[in-house]
């Protein structure tokens, strides 16, 4: 297990969009047994559009947002109490529930959607996420797996949630200095220990080009070197999670 989760953070040091995000978790996921996962975040502000990065059809997960169904989902309600990982079924363990989320539920079972391991996220932000292994039937094979990685998962779904949160929220303040897109971007990749050689090849843009956001970025946050800057990346990060 400890080579699947090295590869798994690597995975997600080296994405850049939900594609990426995605891959990562599906096929670590794949590898444990769990062959459908999603990861579902809300906004602080009712008014925000929550993300959605999962491997199950995308018409149900289109059907899933266009009905605003996060705000009736039992599963949902229950894990932004926080608390620990809970496994769940159709009849999510007796609660009682409404003609619409029961209606909820047998639509999500056409879709193979029948029963999980969700993992709710609440982090020291206040930003809630959940992250659930889904499966069609509570097999042995998938309670088991549930059962013996479920503090592996849990790890696993906190690494992705800061992840996903610190590359796609699209915050690019750096000690109070915004940066554009293509600058925060390279400064990422420096704090990663590449050159803007390196930056170049990963981005698919020249290395002189790579080497012009970065002493931009150096520029506007007041500092003559990379290394600086990385600096403080890091703790405007730190200052976050």
């Amino acid at each position: 297990m400890q080579i699947v989760f090295e590869t798994f953070v690597e995975k997600l040091s080296e994405s850049v969009d939900e594609a990426d995000f995605r891959e990562a978790m599906a096929g670590t996921a794949a590898y444990l047994d769990l062959l459908t996962f999603a990861y579902l975040s809300l906004p602080p502000q009712p008014s925000g559009k929550p993300r959605l990065i999962s491997n199950y059809p995308a018409s149900w997960t289109a059907h899933y947002l266009q009905n605003r169904y996060q705000k009736i989902d039992p599963v949902i309600m229950r894990a932004r109490c926080g608390g620990c990982p809970f496994r769940w079924g159709s009849d999510m363990g007796g609660v009682m529930t409404s003609p619409v989320q029961q209606r909820l539920f047998d639509e999500a079972a056409e879709f193979g959607i029948r029963c999980g391991l969700t993992i709710p996220i609440v982090d020291r932000r206040g930003c809630f996420a959940a992250v659930t292994f889904a499966a069609d039937e509570p097999n042995p094979a998938f309670l088991r797996v549930a059962e013996r990685y479920e503090q592996a998962l849990q790890l696993m779904a906190t690494c992705f949630h800061i992840s996903v949160r610190h590359r796609l929220s699209g915050n690019r303040t750096v000690d109070g200095v915004v940066l554009t897109p293509r600058e925060y971007e390279c400064l990422q990749w420096a704090a990663r220990g590449k050159s803007a050689w390196d930056i170049g090849c990963i981005l698919g843009i020249k290395p002189r080009t790579a080497a012009f956001h970065l002493d931009n970025a150096k520029k506007k946050l007041g500092v003559r070197t990379k290394d600086q800057a990385v600096a403080l990346l890091a703790s405007s990060r730190s200052s976050i999670v």
